[in-house]
């Protein structure tokens, strides 16, 4: 009953700030940002453009892979064309790619300044 009734009752916890009691350098909860990034616009900025290398890598894999058919093929009509339009649509990804990555660039140091 005791255990229940100290589990069920409201406790007031109050955190000290740091020494001195100052919080300079933190917000009004004495907790600093690990990131070092105070506006959202920036952290979504950075999130997409980490995004895009990461598609952008995958994108350069697949032009290698369609490369590697391409030459591997031994004159076999079907995995040339495989390799060709495997090397076409990651060339025309990777420009896509790159288009956006500088237009996300622009419009995010056109918001922050």
């Amino acid at each position: 009953m005791v255990l229940a009734f100290s589990l069920l009752m409201p406790t007031l916890v109050l955190a000290d700030t740091e020494a001195g009691g100052s919080t300079s350098g933190s917000d009004a909860t004495g907790i600093k940002n690990p990131i070092g990034i105070d506006d959202p616009r920036e952290v979504i900025g950075n999130i997409i453009k980490a995004l895009l290398g990461i598609v952008g890598s995958l994108a350069l894999g697949v032009f290698i892979l369609g490369g590697f058919y391409w030459v591997t093929s031994a004159g076999s009509e079907e995995k040339v064309k495989k390799g060709k339009d495997m090397v076409m649509w990651a060339s025309l990804g990777l420009a896509v790619i790159f288009a956006s990555y500088a237009l996300v660039t622009f419009v995010i140091s056109a918001i922050t300044g």
